[in-house]
């Protein structure tokens, strides 16, 4: 793909941007209309979320993709919060589709206590979930350790492992420059797995 050809390419992605930062400007005004809006311009990016996040849980998973985006959608509309830009939201929306997940291990583990935790692991494309809600709740209490060291890498964390950004996406949606998302994604990376390692069983 040549040069002239990438800059296309970039051009629906910039429209869809300014789209998006417009709808969420009418939304701070007060438009009623607004948020039907912004669910149509951001129903795909939603929808690719929750498949990121759900790829990799366990077969047979009761949630599904759908369902994760209506129920975030309205969470994040019956907020009280204001999003900036499409990367903003976007990141509002990968935190709140984590929750959902988290409240959802929750129940599962409830419902049969004495279980034993699953085996975690850290992998960048699954950072969502593993072959059990206990590894999900593991991965939520080693996220809030390292919130509590590192309150950016824990941004990091979010938009690389749960929202599956790219570097580069990371770096545009925390105004940072990429070569410290590369340093940090790697610090993140190592507190994340000391972090699990932590919250195993004894």
């Amino acid at each position: 793909m040549g040069l002239d050809d990438r800059r296309l390419n970039r051009v629906p992605e910039q429209n869809q941007q300014q789209e998006i930062a417009d709808i969420l400007k009418a939304m701070d005004r007060g438009d009623d209309g607004a948020l039907d809006q912004l669910m149509t311009a951001i129903y795909p990016e939603l929808k690719r979320l929750a498949h990121f996040q759900l790829s990799h849980e366990r077969s047979g998973h009761t949630l599904n993709t759908t369902a994760v985006v209506h129920e975030a959608f309205l969470r994040l509309a019956s907020s009280d919060g204001s999003w900036s830009d499409r990367s903003h939201f976007l990141r509002a929306a990968a935190r709140v589709m984590r929750h959902l997940l988290v409240d959802h291990a929750r129940r599962k583990n409830a419902e049969k206590r004495g279980g034993g935790e699953a085996p975690v692991t850290l992998k960048e494309s699954s950072m969502a979930g593993d072959e059990g809600s206990a590894a999900v709740l593991a991965m939520d209490r080693a996220l809030k350790d390292i919130a509590q060291l590192d309150p950016r890498l824990e941004r990091i964390i979010e938009c690389r492992y749960f929202a599956g950004m790219s570097v580069a996406e990371t770096a545009e949606a925390l105004d940072m420059a990429v070569r410290t998302v590369e340093r940090d994604s790697q610090r993140a990376r190592a507190y994340m797995k000391s972090a699990l390692e932590i919250n195993e069983p004894d």
